[in-house]
């Protein structure tokens, strides 16, 4: 298994008597398969808010989604389950999946009572994942129906990055309608994972397996881009390094000099990374890395650092890539269309954030506005599904409407992914 990257330039060409032209690289990450690779087995830990809104068909659903999970995976596969409601509870320590019908008969012991305090579950959740991380890809998948009554969302966050220290993704799964979108995106995004949305309770199930099969195609973990921008370039100020599928996260970054790192965590095999970096370059320069040429400037070059589950203790690299453009007389824009489109995925984000920013200060009007750009910024990716859902908002608060909390959620989802069909 290998890390595979290659790039585009939103125009591959300059304007060679310009001395600030903008510039956006694409790049696409993922990992590829050189042979007859097994699938690397799970260290899989299900921590599952079991509070008293979750009593009844809300329940029921999840303990049946979790035992379908059980039956999904290899008997070499390592799973935990923790439970919590104020206080958290060990339901299956960690373990091989070897006797599945003993761990479905311990998930189906779960019984909803108490208030919620997630930091409290993701602290035992950690802890019992902790016991089989050897030679494993680490996952936690975190499910709430509600808010962190009894706890500190601010602990959740730091617990979501030691998780991504520790190298284990987590993802998150809000149950109904009444979790809050803010936290869980906030945990996912530290944690290297994605945001579910589980609007009823006959979806758990399927979203479950839609999870655990987008884990099952992890090949590579503990990824990090590694750039080196040429002496006349520069990043943009503002967010400049924005991963824009499969999900839109706005990385954070560590900058030394000229020299920028980012994690991107998992690498999948058949799923792509996408990440997006908007900077700047000065064609006059002559303040150029080694490889320049009059008319073809290295304006940086791109790597990725990972670790192979199956070559355990050993951090691996990609090849150096170079990115080059070529500087021009009278250049005439020349707009790449994949490009264009990785462009859009995150402004159809950041316009979608600033419209529920709007909606925080009490301004309809203008969260009206944003979500109708947002709503067109989707069409023109072709995302027709998630174009629906910001118009429908947007039409909404244009009528006086308040958005409800399933209304809110979905917006947001839909804001951050290209939406699943039904």
């Amino acid at each position: 298994m290998r890390a595979e990257i290659t790039y585009r330039l939103s125009d591959p060409y300059v304007d060679a008597a310009q001395k600030n032209s903008q510039r956006q690289l694409a790049l696409t990450i993922a990992a590829v398969s050189q042979g007859n690779e097994g699938r690397v087995p799970l260290n899989l830990c299900l921590i599952l808010d079991r509070s008293g809104s979750m009593g009844g068909e809300p329940l029921d659903n999840v303990r049946q989604a979790a035992c379908r999970l059980v039956d999904a995976l290899d008997c070499r596969d390592r799973l935990s389950v923790i439970a919590f409601d104020h206080r958290p509870t060990v339901v299956v320590p960690n373990q091989t999946v070897e006797r599945p019908e003993s761990i479905k008969e311990q998930i189906q012991g779960l019984r909803a009572a108490g208030g919620t305090c997630i930091d409290e579950g993701l602290r035992l959740g950690l802890e019992e994942w902790a016991k089989g991380k050897h030679q494993t890809i680490g996952q936690v998948f975190l499910l709430t129906d509600g808010e962190n009554e009894h706890g500190s969302n601010e602990r959740c966050l730091k617990f979501a990055q030691l998780a991504a220290e520790y190298n284990v993704t987590l993802h998150t799964l809000g149950f109904g309608d009444a979790w809050n979108q803010d936290v869980l995106e906030k945990i996912a995004d530290a944690g290297g994972g994605t945001m579910v949305h589980i609007q009823y309770p006959d979806q758990a199930a399927e979203e479950f397996q839609w999870l655990l099969r987008r884990v099952q195609s992890v090949g590579l973990t503990d990824a990090h881009l590694e750039l080196q921008m040429a002496p006349n370039a520069r990043l943009a100020e503002f967010k400049p390094i924005a991963q824009v599928a499969p999900d839109t996260i706005e990385l954070v970054t560590q900058t030394e000099g000229n020299r920028v790192r980012a994690r991107l965590g998992d690498l999948m095999v058949g799923v792509e990374r996408a990440v997006l970096v908007n900077f700047y370059i000065d064609a006059t320069s002559s303040r150029v890395l080694p490889g320049s040429t009059p008319d073809r400037q290295v304006v940086g070059t791109v790597q990725v650092t990972y670790t192979d589950p199956q070559r355990p203790g050993a951090t691996l690299a990609s090849e150096g890539l170079a990115v080059e453009i070529q500087a021009i007389a009278e250049h005439r824009p020349q707009m790449d269309e994949e490009v264009q489109g990785r462009v859009l995925a995150l402004a159809k984000y950041r316009q979608t954030q600033l419209a529920e920013a709007k909606l925080q200060q009490g301004d309809s009007a203008g969260a009206a506005t944003l979500l109708q750009t947002a709503a067109k910024t989707a069409l023109q990716m072709g995302d027709t599904n998630a174009a629906t859902v910001l118009q429908s908002s947007a039409t909404r608060l244009q009528t006086g409407t308040v958005l409800s909390d399933a209304e809110r959620k979905q917006t947001r989802i839909a804001s951050k992914t290209v939406l699943r069909s039904e």
